[in-house]
């Protein structure tokens, strides 16, 4: 498996604390370690053959790397640059182009580098169920229970349900309030992590269909 962190966020949203040029991935915010830091360890201890690739930007290349040479230098898969910000997807299938040149059936984890998971039992549990389905080719995202009406995240619908995961009947842009108290009442919402786990070939694969130019 491969851990994929996408560490090239400005971080603006925590300003003054992260800035621009230093932004919130690469601060201690809840710990003495920096959300990059634990974001590394916590794809390290999914197994000892995990290895890390970090997507950032020029900026924040040496920054990144001193990382993941303090904490992985024997299980670093390289740092990808993008040349511009384009959002997750083009930053995903960066990633995705270059494990399938090594191996294309390779399980990509996508994580971003700024959250905080408390319990890692709980996270690897659901990355082990998530391979799973991976590896006969489904596209894998993680939801989060929610436990408020929150506007400030996207939801995911669950659909028909199957042994350890669900299908996707939707995904729904950060909802209104009084449309976010409706799905915790459904019970069927959940708040999109942002964390996704497939295999390589496939995620290109899908990419072509949905955006063949």
């Amino acid at each position: 498996m491969l851990a994929v962190i996408l560490s090239g966020g400005s971080g603006t949203r925590l300003w003054p604390l992260s800035r621009e040029a230093y932004p919130k991935q690469f601060l201690p915010v809840v710990s003495d370690d920096s959300l990059l830091a634990e974001t590394i360890d916590r794809g390290l201890a999914l197994d000892d053959k995990t290895r890390v690739m970090a997507i950032t930007n020029e900026e924040h290349r040496f920054v990144v790397a001193a990382h993941l040479q303090a904490q992985a230098p024997e299980r670093t898969a390289g740092i990808i640059l993008e040349p511009v910000g384009r959002n997750t997807a083009p930053a995903i299938a960066l990633a995705a182009l270059a494990a399938a040149e090594e191996n294309p059936e390779e399980l990509l984890l996508v994580m971003p580098s700024d959250h905080v998971l408390k319990n890692q039992d709980v996270f690897r549990q659901a990355v082990s169920q998530g391979a799973e389905a991976a590896r006969a080719g489904k596209l894998v995202t993680f939801g989060i229970v929610p436990s408020a009406p929150h506007t400030g995240y996207g939801y995911i619908k669950a659909g028909a349900a199957y042994e350890g995961y669900n299908d996707v009947a939707a995904f729904v842009e950060k909802p209104n309030e009084k449309t976010a108290r409706q799905y915790l009442e459904e019970g069927d919402y959940f708040w999109n992590s942002g964390m996704f786990l497939f295999r390589a070939d496939r995620y290109l694969k899908e990419l072509e269909s949905q955006q063949p130019e």
